[in-house]
């Protein structure tokens, strides 16, 4: 077994060797091509061109002085273009510059460093996972979880976090510094969207390999369990079709690239004016797209509820959820179960679920009455909302935090489209945990391995129903259980909460407390 699990390590370590070293082996070289795929407009272009006359097809070793002196060539475009006319280069796109200036090995090569770094990666991922799960009797072992340097917040833990949190600063931050792997997914983009990539097609790529890699692994770990690997599956699906592969051939089809799956307010641009104007320009589909958003909110996300709870898009649907369950799945025991956790928690996801709501009836009744609302204060409490719950919270916090704070940081925390579910799901649904207490012998499993930092222990117990509004209904409490106390049920409301602690199974004599 261990033989397997070191060969798989050695090919993943080999791919992300590979895969680094990319960013360190091209120089770079301004062109006007280069200029006019960054930049659409002619006359922009052309006026970058000219100030960047000394720059071009001059190679340089670093990022960092290419860079540099690009903005300056822009800045020096836009005063010439200010004194004909009031239009600026406002998006100089440096990451597309840069790609598209690559000289050198990743160049020449690219399909092979793809297809090279994805085959050690997806090998590697084959060989740990046999060597875990199908050498291994089925169920869900401990392995020493608490005493893994990654798994309990060791050294290793804490650099994976620290790597985590600086990958999101780039990307979000310093996209042009991962030109290099830009360039490696080029081929992907030109083929499903007939166009080359950027940072954030790069992302979407690194996302769904990802989800679904460590998918596989998870369907081979839950090979026990029906509902988990159909979840699994589930979560996988909607990641590569509905996340990443359709709008990118809405963006081949010149329509608006939206994730059908996304809902408001997790989705929290969507009744922006912004984009509502955008929609509503792009006729009949654009139309359905906000009609659809709509019904998903108005209709899908009350009826599911009730009837599932909010499993049926945390733990079935969402992007989010899908990362956390694949990728976040070993730190899942890391999520604090203290009371002072649960009451940041309450505070933190409905303040945000507030504070979006209030920016998007402003953006809403700014687009209907031409900005005369606040006017351009809008604007920035949108880009303000972008820059700390959509990039700060959600990215950097939300997962780069996996190796300290657990996989649901931002389901738990931050999203405020869980709070919502979590409303309806704690007030009025069918769904939930129905636990025998005579049964339980304590031994503390399903706690530890709830990634919402529910004392689940503290209910089997006691033999009551868990019905909270944090719960995803990922059902791994359940599966963890050795003596089948807990199950996922959807039953009638009526004795949904049983607050009455049962001594003695679940029939027998009832006491208050």
């Amino acid at each position: 077994m261990k033989k397997y699990v070191d060969t798989g390590m050695a090919l993943v370590l080999m791919g992300l060797f590979i895969l680094i070293g990319c960013l360190n082996i091209n120089s770079y070289t301004l062109t006007e091509d280069s200029i006019n795929e960054a930049i659409s407009d002619s006359t922009k272009a052309e006026a970058v061109i000219a100030s960047s006359a000394g720059m071009l097809n001059k190679p340089y070793s670093s990022k960092f002085t290419f860079v540099k002196d690009y903005k300056r060539s822009v800045a020096v475009a836009n005063e010439q273009l200010q004194k004909d006319s009031s239009e600026t280069v406002d998006e100089i796109n440096a990451p597309v510059v840069l790609k598209s200036s690559i000289q050198g090995p990743v160049e020449k090569h690219t399909t092979l460093f793809l297809l090279l770094i994805l085959g050690l990666f997806t090998l590697g991922t084959i060989f740990i996972s046999f060597g875990q799960y199908i050498m291994k009797p089925a169920g869900i072992k401990n392995d020493h979880v608490f005493e893994k340097p990654l798994t309990s917040i060791g050294w290793s833990g804490i650099l994976f976090c620290l790597g985590l949190i600086g990958f999101y600063i780039i990307l979000y931050w310093y996209p042009y510094l991962l030109a290099d792997w830009i360039k490696l997914v080029d081929p992907v983009s030109e083929y499903l969207n007939g166009g080359g990539a950027d940072e954030n097609f790069l992302y979407g790529a690194i996302y769904s390999i990802v989800v679904l890699l460590l998918g596989f692994k998870m369907f081979l770990k839950y090979r026990h369990s029906r509902y988990q690997q159909i979840r699994t599956l589930s979560v996988t699906f909607f990641q590569l079709s509905f996340a990443f592969i359709i709008p990118e051939i809405l963006k081949f089809l010149k329509k608006p690239s939206v994730d059908l799956k996304n809902i408001w307010p997790l989705d929290y641009s969507f009744f922006w004016d912004t984009n509502i104007s955008e929609l509503i320009h792009n006729g009949k589909i654009g139309v359905f797209m906000l009609v659809w958003g709509l019904i998903l909110l108005v209709i899908a996300v009350p009826l599911f509820t009730y009837f599932f709870g909010k499993r049926w898009y945390c733990s079935w649907v969402c992007g989010c959820g899908g990362l956390a369950e694949t990728a976040g799945d070993p730190f899942r025991q890391l999520s604090s179960k203290k009371l002072i956790a649960w009451k940041i928690e309450r505070v933190l996801i409905y303040s945000i679920l507030v504070i979006i709501t209030v920016i998007t009836i402003v953006s809403v009744a700014n687009y209907f009455s031409h900005n005369s609302i606040l006017g351009s204060a809008t604007n920035t409490l949108q880009e303000w909302y972008g820059f700390l719950i959509g990039s700060v919270f959600a990215g950097v916090i939300g997962t780069g935090f996996y190796p300290i704070m657990g996989s649901r940081v931002w389901c738990r925390f931050g999203c405020p489209l869980s709070a919502i579910f979590g409303i309806i799901q704690r007030y009025k649904s069918r769904f939930r945990i129905t636990t025998n207490g005579g049964q339980c012998i304590s031994c503390g499993n399903c706690s530890t391995y709830c990634e919402m930092g529910i004392d689940v222990r503290s209910y089997a117990q006691k033999g009551q129903n868990i019905v909270r509004a944090s719960c995803v209904g990922c059902g791994i409490c359940a599966e963890v259980c050795p003596r089948g106390v807990l199950k996922l049920e959807n039953g009638p409301e009526k004795g949904r909460i049983n607050n009455d602690p049962i001594l003695i199974g679940n029939d027998s004599i009832k006491v208050r407390l």
